[in-house]
């Protein structure tokens, strides 16, 4: 495993917005059988992924976020950072449609199909095995246009033999995390959210994960304190800043921190002040 360079880096998140189609052709087709991890891809993405226009969103007096403005290109990563409690959740719970912003526009283009791991991992049941809560108790399990063998597919999420008749409900915290993304990889979308997914991971996992996410086509959005693991799949970066302003950067997030430097000065915000609501 090597770390890139920052050139390098930039350089391979453009690569990665032009090479939508390839990803989406014979070349995506190809890696699958290199990849311990493969996230079948979705329907095509059209043009219009996520746009928001203008969104103000807040809560109680706090204005969490004003005037946000950004669209995300097909094939986009977007890393998103800032500390808890800044609203990141609640921008993920305007992407599913569960909350509409106060002001602004905020569209999910007509093409897209999302699958979305959210921290609670609430659909799990207790008593299923994780076999259960993966393959829905099938021994097949289709992955976009292809059929897997479903013990095989558990296996590549570090549930070895014995590991797969584990129930849930006994499960730890990375051991759920897994299992949830197991389920969520599955899907068959074209936008994927992933709310803090390196939680509890282990190594492996972790870089399985990233060349997984590298080599998806289609769009994800990722909540991470992972530095790192932003650093090498980010193409873009939503960064909350405080006093209600949130940030969209192109790069990954050794730029973006460059650029926060040369903007705001060495402070990053430890907690996040709010302006209170007019």
């Amino acid at each position: 495993w090597v770390r890139m360079t920052p050139k390098g880096r930039q350089a391979k998140a453009k690569a990665r917005l032009s090479a939508y189609d390839k990803l989406l052709g014979e070349e995506g087709a190809q890696k699958e059988s290199q990849l311990e991890l493969y996230i079948p891809p979705g329907p095509r993405l059209g043009a219009k992924v996520i746009e928001a226009n203008g969104v103000s969103k807040s809560y109680g007096d706090k204005l969490l976020f004003d005037n946000l403005t950004f669209s995300l290109p097909q094939g986009g990563i977007v890393g998103v950072v800032g500390p808890n409690g800044a609203g990141k959740t609640t921008l993920f719970n305007l992407i599913t449609g569960r909350e509409k912003p106060d002001a602004g526009t905020f569209e999910v283009g007509t093409t897209v199909k999302m699958a979305y791991v959210d921290q609670e991992h609430n659909d799990l049941k207790p008593d299923d095995t994780v076999f259960q809560a993966i393959s829905g108790g099938n021994e097949i399990i289709h992955l976009g246009e292809k059929e897997m063998n479903a013990r095989a597919y558990v296996s590549r999420f570090n549930f070895s033999g014995s590991d797969q008749t584990k129930k849930v409900g006994v499960l730890s915290g990375g051991e759920r995390n897994r299992a949830h993304l197991a389920i969520t990889l599955k899907q068959g979308a074209n936008l994927i959210l992933l709310d803090e997914p390196t939680n509890d991971l282990d190594v492996n996992t972790l870089r399985a994960l990233e060349e997984a996410l590298e080599n998806f086509a289609g769009c994800a959005v990722v909540i991470s304190h992972d530095r790192w693991f932003l650093d090498r799949i980010c193409t873009h970066i939503l960064a909350y800043e405080g006093d209600s302003q949130v940030y969209w950067f192109e790069g990954n997030f050794t730029d973006y921190e460059e650029n926060r430097k040369k903007r705001l000065g060495d402070q990053a915000p430890k907690r996040i002040k709010y302006r209170k609501l007019k």
